[in-house]
């Protein structure tokens, strides 16, 4: 049955940085889609103190979409993306979490699509993948194409659906901070035997604003590989 008396049955956990621009998008979009899948759900905003008004838009966001829907938990600084999840997942009430970007590359148009696969084979989690037969990624150079792509799967994709008991299991187990978080998670998720189905989806580059993905996560992520592969593979 779609949703449950005690609270949603997804919670959206979306991650901010100077997105003011993008988070009423990005909302708008999630509701519409959600809509149709009949499920209940509640988004989760991260806020790493954008210096932009991101959290003032959020508010404004929240008076509109009723503050059952729109949960703002914000941070004193940027701390990364692991650790937003982590902070996130404190306040989750769904049974299933999905985590996504807030920037507009992950379009919610997937989301049905990945519940439904889900719902189907009762996949421990679902990724987006941007590799396989009918994904792709638009707008993007030759350096995150060569750099970003492991050449097994999506690991570095966070567009996914995840069980929410797993997804404890994973954050709990996993060290790695930034863009190399998403790659610990599936090392870890073949580990122990998990379930993973793959939904295609087509990667944009976001809209408004600036990457976050500079020269010091470049680094990061390659020092993040050697990591993985020695201590988790």
């Amino acid at each position: 049955m779609p949703g449950n008396r005690r609270g949603p049955e997804y919670s959206i956990i979306l991650p901010t940085y100077n997105e003011k621009d993008n988070l009423p998008i990005c909302l708008w979009l999630i509701e519409k889609c959600m809509k149709d899948t009949g499920y209940s759900y509640e988004v989760i905003i991260v806020d790493d103190a954008s210096p932009d008004g991101t959290q003032d838009i959020a508010k404004q966001l929240i008076k509109e979409f009723g503050e059952e829907k729109i949960i703002l938990k914000p941070r004193e600084g940027k701390l990364g993306l692991g650790t937003a999840y982590i902070h996130g997942m404190k306040f989750a009430r769904g049974n299933f979490i999905i985590l996504m970007d807030a920037d507009l590359s992950h379009h919610p148009k997937f989301i049905p699509e990945m519940i439904r696969l889900q719902k189907q084979k009762n996949y421990d989690i679902i990724t987006g993948t941007r590799y396989s037969l009918g994904g792709g990624v638009v707008g993007w150079d030759l350096r995150r194409k060569f750099l970003l792509q492991p050449g097994v799967s999506d690991l570095t994709g966070s567009f996914r659906l995840y069980k929410k008991d797993i997804l404890a299991k994973l954050i709990s187990e996993s060290v790695s901070k930034g863009y190399v978080f998403q790659m610990e998670m599936m090392f870890r998720a073949k580990k122990h035997g998990f379930t993973i189905g793959e939904v295609p989806i087509t990667f944009v580059d976001r809209f408004f604003g600036e990457s976050k993905l500079g020269a010091q996560e470049v680094i990061s992520y390659a020092k993040g590989l050697l990591y993985l592969f020695f201590t988790v593979s």
